[in-house]
């Protein structure tokens, strides 16, 4: 469905990113992985994925911190694949405290990656999206986009913020063939969930499996986790012709948790 067409996906060595990556190459789209990790091991996911789908797929190491990187990044994409028809602003990371404890630090960063880097791909990429009226951008933000969580005040005003930038953008696009979206999902069994529930197991002295219960409980009514293979199948539906008229919406994937 996609043949032809190309994507840049931030965060995309693993996790939600990866799956949505593998889920838009296995419709014929090139890819451009980018993410922090192992040399190594980065590079046998690329090649993996090629491997399997029969798609070009490249990585850009890009900090999403950093301006100039993310504008070199986007040059990148054009420049070895052809063109930039997709862009999956996904990159992510957390830091759980009560405000008047959060490092500023970390604050600064938690904003700079996931809310100023998806303005600077947004804006590098727009160009090139316009010069053929036709693109598809597609925001991770999160349930925590919509409601609120203790202890999350940078991860909440990222996810909060992103979402006025999809709408912004999704109105300035309005007469193209751009549209610009959010995926919102609950919680994914990724290796940084993992770890707010291997949390919640310490703090409450039982198993981890006891910890996924109490969590699920707590806020995901379906008391089961969304998986990366229907983030990923979400995702190529917003980028298929179906989805044309779709634009500034938070698509919520989220076994419940936004209908309380």
């Amino acid at each position: 469905m996609l043949k032809g067409k190309v994507a840049l996906v931030t965060g995309s060595t693993s996790g939600i990113g990866f799956g949505m990556a593998r889920a838009l190459a296995q419709q014929g789209c090139a890819v451009m992985l980018n993410g922090f990790g192992d040399a190594a091991a980065i590079e046998e996911t690329r090649s993996g994925l090629a491997a399997e789908t029969g798609v070009t797929v490249r990585y850009n190491g890009a900090d999403l911190g950093k301006p100039d990187e993310i504008a070199a990044m986007v040059a990148d994409t054009v420049q070895s694949l052809g063109s930039i028809d997709i862009l999956i602003n996904n990159a992510g990371i957390q830091h759980t405290a009560p405000v008047d404890e959060f490092p500023t630090a970390v604050w600064d960063k938690i904003i700079a990656i996931m809310l100023t880097g998806p303005f600077h791909a947004i804006r590098c990429a727009l160009p090139h999206m316009k010069q053929k009226n036709w693109g598809r951008i597609i925001n991770t933000s999160s349930v925590h986009g919509l409601v609120g969580s203790v202890n999350k005040a940078a991860y909440v005003s990222a996810k909060h913020g992103i979402m006025g930038l999809t709408k912004v953008v999704a109105l300035e696009t309005g007469p193209t063939g751009i549209t610009c979206n959010s995926i919102n999902p609950g919680f994914v069994q990724t290796e940084l969930v993992k770890q707010q529930i291997q949390q919640r197991a310490d703090a409450i002295g039982g198993s981890f499996d006891d910890a996924v219960v109490d969590v699920l409980k707590e806020k995901q009514p379906s008391l089961d986790f969304i998986t990366v293979d229907q983030i990923g199948a979400l995702c190529v539906f917003l980028c298929s012709d179906a989805a044309a008229q779709i634009t500034g919406v938070p698509m919520s994937i989220d076994g419940g948790w936004t209908a309380q």
